[in-house]
């Protein structure tokens, strides 16, 4: 004698097939997520007060993996990097857990871990970076810069250095020069630069607060002076 399937089994096998393509959606959508995290663009939590006013402490800001991967870093540029070592005391780090923590591992919260920082990139490898002109401003290859990215009022001579930047290596400053403790600081490990290997990705956005939604291109006073390119000075 053969069964008639009754209707709430066949509602129940419906339902059964929704929720498999539910779980397979959301698994696909996780996966995607961590590679786009790993290897195209990581969303992450701006630290502290050190980038003001281009970027606010909390902001939350997109740094592209492919950009530094493919096309390397340029002076101009405001990069998310790693400590490079004792940049960032212990009650500076966190180690975030539960749900909080995995969504951050998969892409879909900010890192917010405070083991990277974010500075703008003002020499790269061979260039001589030195502190300062007669009037405070950092020179670079010989050419006094003006930096209109520096919040106001501040002032970029509150450590004397003079630095032939490594190959391989970055000098970077915050633009809030007065509150920034950036290779100025670091000057006894490496001449205070960053290896490139350290460098996590390149700031192309701020997503959030909407209000402050903006793209940070390099910008072209002073970094496309061509006297720059003259590693000599």
């Amino acid at each position: 004698m053969t069964e008639t399937p009754t209707a709430s089994s066949g509602a129940g096998a419906a339902l059964w097939r929704f929720v498999k393509e539910i779980v397979i959606i959301l698994v696909v959508a996780l996966g995607l997520s961590f590679l786009v995290r790993t290897f195209v663009v990581q969303a992450f939590y701006v630290p502290s007060q050190s980038m003001e006013n281009t970027l606010m402490p909390n902001d939350r800001i997109l740094a592209s993996k492919l950009s530094t991967r493919f096309g390397g870093v340029d002076r101009g540029q405001i990069v998310v990097f790693r400590d490079p070592g004792n940049w960032l005391d212990d009650a500076q780090k966190r180690s975030p857990g539960g749900l909080p923590g995995l969504f951050e591992w998969i892409g879909l919260l900010p890192s917010n871990t405070g083991d990277d920082l974010v500075k703008r990139v003002i020499g790269v490898g061979g260039d001589h970076v030195r502190c300062c002109s007669t009037d405070g401003r950092i020179v670079l290859n010989g050419v006094p810069l003006t930096e209109p990215y520096v919040k106001p009022g501040g002032t970029s001579d509150d450590v004397r250095f003079d630095v032939m930047v490594p190959q391989g290596s970055l000098f970077v400053m915050g633009d809030n020069r007065n509150a920034s403790a950036d290779s100025r600081y670091h000057l006894n490990d490496n001449q205070g630069t960053v290896p490139l290997d350290n460098v996590v990705g390149r700031v192309v956005l701020t997503v959030w607060p909407f209000s402050a939604f903006s793209t940070h291109p390099v910008p072209a006073v002073p970094f496309d002076d061509p006297r720059l390119d003259d590693q000599q000075k």
